[in-house]
């Protein structure tokens, strides 16, 4: 099939074929798919789904912190390894150092197996900078979450204020928890557990007969040699566009080729608008890394938003009226070329016309950054964005 930006039609089944053909990886039909906004709904339904467990809980998180939600989460996965629920937990020994100890030892009490992800003492050195930053639960090989939240206080809200981030998290079932389990095994036997079941159960998928349900592809990726295949699935959506193109980032740090696609896709007439963090954000370095690409992107006609009331933490990409991106993977150096990730395609009308208003409600809470005025920034910016190239493939 020519993928070309000219024989494209809006035809799903022609986005399908293209995603297929170039990441190698099929989608597949009867998945149901429910987006969860914000902590205030995302921690709720994670934990419900702990709750009902029955035979196996799958975690893997690169961020654990501190906070409420931090002891109450944790006091939910030991209740049902005390119940005799098999629990893993797998944490990236990086981005989950902070983690409560009390929580740690309460689950390790309860029966809990705990792995962390290339602990930096032990490591490779030259693997120390390569973490996971995958985000999967799976519960009973029945329900699987994933998306971008972390376990901590800052996403213990509803974006309300400064301390409560924004975020999107997804709740599935269907055949796709099969591509969560996988990713979760991938990491969980690198981390050197043992992975395989001595007998395996599948839920039916209940596929709704009017409609097979959402179609849903799951892409994995480990990074090597400074490149993964989420450089190749954003880059290729870049170049499947047609009319229009929108990106929300926690991070927006893309490389020369990923910024020369933007700049082309845009001058061809396809509508481009990127939401990224405004003044709250917990990386400087990815600010200032980002604020270095925005002259040539604005030339082109890329529209660039700053989000004001918060950190905008969440990772949507939409694609035309077809396409939804999500996952674990920002618009950045280290999910195209340093970390483990995981990201879901979907083709649903229904979660795509969700996102889609969704992102409509947090443009109206950005600031638009333009040309005009960012070619009026002062010297000190100027000398910030030139320095921030040195350390932009670790933003």
């Amino acid at each position: 099939m020519n993928t070309s930006n000219s024989a494209l039609s809006h035809d799903p089944r022609d986005y399908r074929r293209a995603l297929e053909g170039t990441l190698g990886i099929p989608f597949t039909t009867g998945n149901r798919i429910e987006r969860l906004v914000n902590g205030v709904r995302i921690f709720p339904a994670m934990i419900e789904a702990v709750e009902a467990a029955e035979r196996s809980i799958d975690f893997l998180t690169f961020i654990y912190w501190q906070g409420e939600i931090a002891e109450r989460f944790g006091h939910a996965l030991a209740a049902r390894a005390r119940a005799g629920v098999r629990v893993r937990i797998l944490l990236d020994s990086f981005g989950a150092h902070s983690m409560p100890g009390d929580v740690l030892d309460e689950l390790a009490q309860a029966g809990a197996q705990i792995a962390w992800f290339r602990p930096a003492m032990r490591w490779r050195f030259w693997q120390a900078d390569n973490r996971t930053h995958r985000k999967i639960l799976v519960v009973d090989n029945r329900i699987g979450f994933t998306g971008g939240v972390g376990i901590a206080a800052e996403w213990d809200g509803d974006a309300r204020e400064p301390n409560e981030w924004r975020e999107t998290h997804f709740r599935l079932t269907g055949p796709v928890v099969d591509g969560l389990r996988g990713a979760f095994l991938s990491n969980w036997v690198e981390a050197g557990e043992r992975g395989f079941d001595d007998s395996w159960e599948y839920a039916d998928s209940k596929i709704d007969q009017a409609d097979n349900g959402a179609l849903v592809q799951v892409l994995r990726t480990s990074a090597a040699v400074n490149y993964s295949d989420i450089a190749t699935l954003f880059r290729l959506v870049i170049s499947l566009a047609r009319h229009r193109l929108r990106i929300t980032t926690g991070y927006f740090v893309p490389d020369t080729a990923t910024i020369d696609m933007l700049c082309n896709a845009a001058r061809r007439g396809v509508e481009i608008e990127v939401l990224m963090p405004g003044p709250y954000t917990d990386s400087r370095v990815a600010r200032a890394a980002a604020d270095d690409a925005y002259h040539p992107l604005l030339e082109a006609g890329v529209k660039l938003y700053r989000y004001q009331p918060t950190m905008l933490h969440a990772k949507i990409v939409l694609v035309d009226d077809v396409v939804a991106i999500s996952g674990s993977a920002n618009f950045n150096h280290r999910s195209m070329g340093k970390d483990d990730e995981i990201a879901i395609a979907m083709i649903d009308p229904p979660t795509f016309a969700a996102l889609d208003a969704d992102f409509d409600d947090d443009r109206e809470r950005c600031h638009q950054v333009t040309l005009e005025n960012w070619e009026k920034r002062g010297v000190l910016q100027r000398i910030k964005e030139y320095l921030s190239r040195i350390l932009k493939p670790q933003a």
